[in-house]
């Protein structure tokens, strides 16, 4: 009786040792979209998780958070992982139709980036900046509001400037004196311009500009879209937007910036997905990446509600509170 048991569970273990039937480490490809703003601390995140499964090969797409959110719900591109440099951006664009949950994983601040030979480099601070940028020979731009959060994000921070600083119409006077040409579809081609000389001045996330070693004017509190205690001020700003449908408009209305990442519904390898998750959203892995690359992650990281909380995979739960 004691052989024929020994036996049977002999069998039951070479059965389970059959390649497709044990649950093994995640393999096969790994897509993530994410917004241009993450593309150097993913890269440094997509090396360490690959080193941590080596039979996963991740593969990213940056852009304009809008854009690469609108890839996957209007033109039906595959994704796994999108990762957004607004959280709304996934409350707008993907769920509930492409994605159960929404993630905020981290937050950033908008700086004003520059160079040596930028014009007027050893004069700009954080008092004269606005006047520099209203300089006729100054060139400077930001990223498209309709395919990037930095966007409408650049162009809420002069709507505020005009208020924080009592200069009613400067916003005005500050558009006029930046070209359409300098309206690019991502922020992160601004630093090339910049480290070329082609543009003096680019409206940037704070974490891009250390990343990049940009010099870069830090902002009051007030118009920075960094510090969440002033979003009952920031909310006095708001731009017009590209709507889902073409021919239609939103209105996006300021707030503090906060990136948000969810699953796609029907991700092509979920398995790679909750792992990625699981190492992005780990103190010791993912968020310290973001940490040491100048973006102030949440730790924990955090979604609005139980119910949400509910629908997150077992992988990420105990990584994740609610808080809104």
């Amino acid at each position: 009786m004691k052989n024929h048991l020994c036996h049977l569970i002999s069998i039951l273990a070479s059965f389970l040792m059959l390649p497709g039937l044990c649950m093994g480490a995640p393999s096969g490809k790994l897509t993530i979209f994410h917004a241009g703003s993450l593309t150097v601390p993913f890269a440094a995140i997509e090396k360490a998780f690959e080193a941590t499964y080596p039979e996963v090969d991740v593969l990213r797409e940056a852009g304009g958070s809008t854009k690469m959110a609108r890839l996957i719900s209007e033109v039906g591109k595959p994704a796994d992982i999108m990762a957004s440099a607004d959280f709304k951006v996934i409350d707008n664009n993907l769920t509930p139709d492409f994605a159960e949950w929404n993630i905020r994983f981290a937050s950033n601040q908008l700086v004003l980036c520059y160079t040596d030979n930028s014009r007027f480099a050893q004069e700009i601070n954080s008092e004269n900046w606005y006047e520099i940028l209203l300089k006729k020979e100054v060139e400077w731009g930001h990223s498209d509001p309709n395919l990037d959060p930095c966007g409408y994000r650049s162009l809420m921070v002069l709507q505020l400037a005009e208020k924080f600083y009592n200069k009613p119409g400067l916003n005005e006077k500050l558009l006029a004196n930046r070209p359409q040409k300098n309206v690019r579809p991502k922020s992160v081609e601004l630093v090339n311009l910049l480290k070329t000389g082609h543009m003096d001045y680019a409206w940037e996330y704070l974490s891009v500009a250390i990343q990049h070693g940009l010099k870069y004017v830090s902002l009051d509190d007030h118009i920075n879209l960094g510090n969440y205690k002033y979003d009952g001020f920031y909310k006095l700003a708001t731009v017009e937007v590209s709507g889902k449908k073409p021919g239609t408009v939103t209105t996006k209305t300021g707030k503090s910036c906060t990136y948000g990442i969810t699953m796609i519904k029907n991700a092509p390898n979920p398995e790679a997905a909750k792992a990625f998750l699981a190492f992005l959203l780990s103190p010791e892995n993912g968020l310290k990446t973001l940490q040491e690359m100048g973006q102030p992650p949440f730790i924990p990281a955090r979604v609005p509600n139980e119910k949400m909380a509910q629908k997150l995979p077992s992988a990420i739960s105990g990584l994740v509170e609610v808080k809104n």
